[in-house]
């Protein structure tokens, strides 16, 4: 790779992949108001708003059997979507689209609701078009890096996907599957954005693609390669993370069930009506801890600055999380909270799956972690 390719494509297309990753976060964020906010249904349909491509501000300006007539296309959309799913052998998830106890529910009009939901599928849009846009960036390493431009374009059609299922969200009035696919899937679009980004900086830093190596012929005895029991710890790590988040969306939806059934009165009560998965949810995160501190521990005797930092990055993030969670459960669930809470345990999933990248490239080419001031030697 020509040091000009490196130089000014890979800048550009770092640029426009940290703006997308970014953009993801917020979306992730704001989906979280969403959620706490009791939005989820504020457009009763998809991909309008009440039929509209800007909403209504007042009830005056729908029908009067509005309730019904979404109540009906909603079902409509259902029974075709169940139908597929039974063709495919998903016939237990199929049965419980219809089984969920609010799907012939109808959510009343709420201006403040409506707009908060439109708001999230606006940013959605827009996230859409960025990820276009990494794509359209990572072309020029379709000759120089092509696991570059296909993560890149792996990350624009499972936006699609995204976008297809956040209509199943809508039509099955919130299913929990349904949300907790949504959620990993964002994960997963998250890592693949994350991975193309860090691979092409990578590429860039070393003058070559990522797939390129160096032979070292003079390098500190100090530096060493990560043992392959810090690259798994990592991964147990990252896997833990992914599951407590999905394992947060069956606490949600569980608050939300505890919460209609009190008629969203009694909030201080409602912690302890959560049952086994608030505790399981509470018991992982202990576990996670320990994971992350241990983990922590052994990627900071690398020696190496950017590791360091993420090790730190990782500390501070798990420590805001901790606060989080002790205000939730403290302080009866305030919905401010819910949000960040779960924004910082995806943020937490991007920094260890970055410091995953890091360290099972430095087991390849242990030259990689060498202090920035180290005395070495390179021959490409």
């Amino acid at each position: 790779m020509d040091r000009s390719f490196s130089n000014s494509v890979a800048r550009r297309f770092r640029f426009v992949s940290i703006l997308t990753v970014v953009a993801v976060y917020l979306l992730i964020l704001v989906g979280g108001v969403v959620r706490s906010t009791g939005s989820g249904m504020g457009c009763p349909d998809w991909p309008k708003c009440f039929g509209r491509w800007v909403p209504p501000t007042e009830a005056s300006q729908l029908p009067a059997n509005y309730k019904e007539v979404y109540t009906a296309q909603r079902v409509a959309k259902n029974q075709k979507l169940a139908r597929t799913l039974q063709r495919l052998g998903f016939a237990q998830v199929a049965g419980s689209i219809f089984a969920h106890p609010t799907q012939y529910i109808e959510t009343d009009f709420n201006p403040v609701k409506t707009w908060i939901e439109y708001v999230n599928r606006l940013l959605g849009a827009l996230i859409g078009i960025f990820v276009f846009l990494t794509v359209v960036f990572a072309l020029p390493y379709w000759r120089h890096d092509r696991v570059v431009f296909w993560l890149a374009f792996a990350s624009f059609i499972l936006t699609g996907v995204q976008g297809y299922l956040g209509s199943l969200v809508v039509s099955t009035n919130l299913l929990p599957v349904m949300v907790t696919v949504h959620m990993a899937l964002a994960l997963v679009i998250v890592a693949l954005l994350l991975y193309a980004m860090d691979r092409a900086e990578w590429g860039r830093a070393t003058g070559g693609v990522a797939n390129e190596r160096a032979t070292v012929t003079e390098m500190p005895a100090a530096v060493q390669a990560p043992k392959a029991a810090v690259l798994l710890w990592l991964w147990g790590a990252l896997l833990l993370t992914f599951g407590q988040i999905v394992l947060g969306t069956q606490v949600r939806e569980q608050v939300d069930i505890v919460s209609a059934a009190a008629g969203y009165a009694g909030r201080a009560t409602w912690v302890s009506q959560l049952g086994a998965v608030f505790s399981i949810h509470r018991t992982m995160s202990a576990v996670l801890l320990l994971v992350n501190v241990y983990v922590g521990y052994e990627v900071w005797q690398l020696a190496q600055a950017r590791l360091r930092k993420l090790v730190m990055a990782m500390v501070a993030i798990i420590g805001l999380e901790i606060v989080a969670g002790i205000v939730l459960a403290s302080f009866a669930l305030p919905a401010a909270v819910q949000p960040v809470h779960l924004t910082l345990a995806t943020v937490l999933f991007g920094i260890q799956f970055l410091t995953l990248l890091a360290v099972g490239r430095a087991r390849k080419s242990p030259e990689t972690i060498a202090p920035t001031d180290a005395v070495r030697r390179v021959v490409a």
